[in-house]
């Protein structure tokens, strides 16, 4: 599954046309496709349906939809704004139909808009679509706020229930309809991710044949709800050979994952060593550890200051510990000699989570990262990277191939720049900064991005705020380094240790609560999404 710009998405259509699948096709299929998603995803049982239809593709994707769900038993309408309906193939294939139509410049169209707003259980969003850059003014402007207003005022309401149970508070959107945005919400740059103010915040946007970049790019998550990928029937073939990004599925991942031969045996799938842990922050330690467990190697290592171990060793009972020597509760530099034995036998080491980042722990870092020839394969993270930082070329200390696992502050001090310039261009500096640096770098945040030095990208299909926690990103980076000592190739183990992470963690949404997760909660559902992509 592609990521892709607006030309870029152009120019798949074209080439589709040329090989036979007409613009009008395409159409059908959308239209079809997002009415189907439409089926599944909500309980239409006396549902009213509103379709907002602008002038161009969009809005005809937008005709479409409103035939599918006028065949599926649904009370609908569409409301056509700017639309020229002369010789309009689905706007006359309307006329068969039970939908109303109401056009915008017509003396009852207020009014009648009015009570479809009030009314509607679904509005779906058919517009502007992508290719939109310009500021949204005028009608249409004022059209988007009536609707954001209303729906506002409708979800608003608490007395629009005729009954009300106190103790038990409504369902989201009890009180008002559900948004659906075609492809892109109405003024979602679909490349830059920039956010019209008159934008309206879609609970479902169903794209097309491919995601957009301004999906994914922030602020952009934030008013797409979540994301499904209708198929248009573009063939891979179509896309142009500059279209490299990728978004990571479930498929794709199932695919990296590790076998389990029935005649395994512990060493079949790895050893990891995790030097992770100080006085302030105990808990990082232990929940790499826990990931790496439930991530499924076959024997962990915890090198701790050795203040911290007996409380390690009480909360993950099935690690193997190697305590080191510390200065106040922080890892010495005399420890690196222990680290280095053990990490003979290991398959994959993580450095950093909870190291804390002081004068002992950077001497320590230093002098540890000068025998690159007796280190297994790296992932650093969180101090580890923050160390590294106050380092000129930092990135020539170590050997090729690592993963390293930012979020956008520590990428920011990497670079020497703001986290805002970070944010503002996630994709160009990723893939820009694995090549300079010749490692895998994971930079986190919703939508995170995986890139690799040679080129290839991939982004998760994640935006969650049950992550947005303190040890989330030990608990990724537990599962990464579990992963990578199974034997899976850096870009693959990142990859799939944060899409395992992503799905554990919308299992915690569903199940708890995004509010009251923690990231002990993410530890407990990892076993429940690997079982979900494995089957075992």
């Amino acid at each position: 599954m592609y990521i892709v710009t607006t030309q870029q998405m152009q120019a798949a259509e074209k080439a589709a046309d040329a090989s036979g699948l007409s613009y009008d096709q395409m159409m059908e299929n959308a239209g079809r496709s997002i009415a189907r998603c439409i089926e599944r995803s909500f309980d239409l049982e006396g549902a009213r349906v509103l379709v907002l239809v602008g002038p161009g593709n969009n809005g005809g994707d937008g005709l479409v939809i409103a035939r599918y769900l006028d065949q599926a038993g649904l009370t609908v309408a569409v409301y056509v704004w700017k639309r020229n309906t002369d010789n309009d193939l689905n706007w006359g294939r309307l006329d068969s139909t039970g939908v109303e139509r109401i056009i915008a410049d017509t003396p009852s169209a207020p009014v009648a808009l009015a009570q479809w707003l009030a009314e509607s259980t679904i509005i779906v969003d058919a517009l502007l679509g992508t290719g939109v850059s310009r500021p949204i003014e005028g009608g249409l402007a004022d059209l988007l706020d009536q609707t954001k207003a209303t729906v506002s005022m409708r979800r608003g309401n608490e007395n629009i229930s005729e009954l009300t149970e106190p103790a038990r508070p409504a369902s989201e959107h009890d009180n008002g309809p559900v948004m659906v945005a075609v492809d892109v919400p109405s003024g979602l740059n679909s490349d830059t991710g920039s956010v019209d103010p008159h934008t309206l915040t879609a609970d479902l946007t169903v794209t097309l044949a491919a995601v957009k970049r301004g999906h994914i790019l922030p602020p952009g998550p934030d008013v797409i709800g979540r994301l499904v990928v209708g198929d248009i029937e573009i063939t891979p073939d179509c896309y142009p050979s500059d279209v490299t990004l990728e978004m990571a599925t479930a498929a794709k991942v199932t695919r990296m994952l590790p076998s389990r031969p029935v005649n395994a045996n512990k060493g079949t799938f790895g050893t990891a060593l995790i030097v992770a842990g100080s006085i302030d922050y105990t808990g990082a330690a232990i929940l790499c550890g826990q990931a790496a467990l439930r991530a499924g190697t076959g024997l962990v290592t915890l090198a701790v200051p050795k203040i911290i171990h007996p409380i390690a060793a009480a909360a993950v009972r099935e690690a193997t510990y190697c305590p080191l020597a510390h200065n106040d509760g922080f890892v010495a530099p005399t420890s690196v000699p222990a680290v280095q034995k053990k990490s003979s036998k290991a398959n994959a080491l993580l450095i950093g989570p909870g190291l804390g980042h002081n004068d002992s722990t950077a001497i320590f870092l230093t002098d540890l990262l000068a025998l690159p020839d007796s280190l297994p394969p790296l992932i650093l993270d969180a101090d580890a990277l923050n160390i590294l930082a106050q380092e000129r070329e930092w990135w020539r200390q170590l050997p090729p191939d690592g993963v390293l696992t930012p979020h956008p502050g520590e990428m920011a001090r990497l670079m020497g720049v703001t986290t805002q310039e970070v944010q503002a261009d996630r994709l160009t500096i990723a893939v820009e900064m694995a090549a300079k640096w010749q490692q895998i770098v994971l930079l986190k945040g919703a939508y995170t991005i995986v890139a690799a030095p040679h080129g290839r990208t991939m982004v998760l299909p994640f935006a969650n705020p049950a992550l947005a926690k303190a040890g989330s990103g030990d608990v990724l980076a537990g599962t990464i380094v579990s992963l990578r000592a199974q034997g899976l190739p850096p870009f693959e183990a990142a990859v799939a240790g944060a899409y395992l992470h992503g799905l554990a963690g919308e299992c915690v949404r569903k199940t708890i609560g995004a509010t009251s997760a923690s990231s002990g909660d993410l530890v407990a559902c990892l076993p429940e999404a690997t079982r979900q992509l494995t089957h075992h």
